[in-house]
């Protein structure tokens, strides 16, 4: 399996933490992100994602990379989870949601322990690991900072 974390892209600031939008800056470089995967041939059977307004809009950019479903779950907004874990069927999952939650899941994932600072993922970053979504389990193929893939 392919799992692929991907922190939202740019929002405005403002009080009311989910109705924040994504600025024209994060649409932007958002949609650097998106090119460079699809030149990756980055393809997802699924997209899970938070229901906070920026996770949302930062999904749907993502479109024209999916072949499957797009399904909100309330689970990204939380720490990581076994539930969160067992919502990722496919083959090439892609989960749209929020730091620290995310940089959490990637090391919870990989070392098998919440590793929170030891990943950092910027606003747009997108991360893909490979092997069996359990804790421990999974191995960091690739981390694409959004500096990089606007470079590309």
């Amino acid at each position: 399996m392919q799992l692929f974390l991907i922190r939202h892209a740019i929002a405005e600031e403002g009080a009311d933490d989910d109705a924040r939008a994504l600025t024209k800056k994060g649409r932007a470089r958002f949609d650097d992100t998106i090119r460079l995967l699809e030149a990756l041939d980055v393809r997802f059977d699924l997209v899970l994602h938070s229901p906070k307004l920026r996770a949302v809009q930062t999904a749907q950019r993502l479109h024209r990379l999916v072949e499957g479903d797009f399904e909100v779950t309330p689970l990204l907004v939380e720490p990581p989870s076994r539930a969160l874990l067992e919502a990722c069927e496919g083959d090439r999952v892609a989960l749209v949601g929020h730091e620290p939650s995310l940089s959490a899941l990637l090391g919870w994932l990989v070392t098998g322990r919440p590793a929170g600072g030891a990943f950092e993922l910027k606003k747009g970053a997108v991360a893909c690991l490979e092997g069996e979504p359990r804790p421990g389990k999974m191995t960091l193929r690739w981390l694409i900072p959004p500096k990089v893939a606007r470079a590309c």
